[in-house]
């Protein structure tokens, strides 16, 4: 199956993703009519199952629905944005496996309460130490270690010279580390 561009016409792909930002959804319905097709194309070559293709595209769309709020035209146009989003997120599936287990295949035991509530302030001393981190660190490292970017990524994506987002991610990991111990 040859990948093909989707012929130009006057789709307004910044103002779709302004209409998901402020919550209507025809806008994501009018973004997958128009590109569903390709957009899972670009999943497909990355994957190379259907199955794990439809599962990219639906995951994928899921994040530009609630991502949309975060595009900025200075980073480049609204439909390379959606597509990245697809391709991220298949490459993302690709390097965790997505042969993985599911938890019923893994028998694990349940946790307790104690341990719930352990995780749950551990999640919440991670967060109180994310916002003693300065803007840049904090967004550098939310983009490495939560979205999966990797270094090259993010220096396009903030616009940023390379060796600059490794040092802020590195200061910013030990800033955490200091603050969490």
């Amino acid at each position: 199956m040859d990948y093909q561009e989707p012929e130009p016409d006057d789709f307004d792909y910044e103002a779709a993703l302004l209409a998901c930002a402020r919550g209507e959804q025809f806008a994501l319905q009018a973004i997958y009519a128009r590109d569903g097709r390709w957009l899972f194309s670009v999943a497909l070559r990355i994957t190379k199952r259907a199955e794990l293709a439809e599962e990219v595209l639906h995951d994928a769309m899921i994040k530009v629905w609630k991502r949309s709020k975060l595009y900025s035209p200075a980073l480049g146009s609204a439909r390379g944005w959606v597509y990245t989003v697809v391709r991220n997120q298949a490459l993302n599936m690709i390097r965790r496996g997505k042969q993985e287990l599911s938890t019923e295949d893994l028998n694990l035991p349940e946790l307790s309460v104690d341990e719930n509530e352990h995780l749950a302030d551990e999640a919440t001393r991670m967060h109180h130490c994310l916002g003693h981190l300065d803007e840049v660190k904090r967004n550098a490292i939310v983009l490495a270690f939560v979205e999966g970017y990797t270094h090259e990524q993010i220096a396009q994506r903030l616009n940023s010279p390379l060796g600059s987002v490794k040092s802020w991610i590195r200061r910013g990991l030990l800033k955490l580390k200091e603050c969490l111990s």
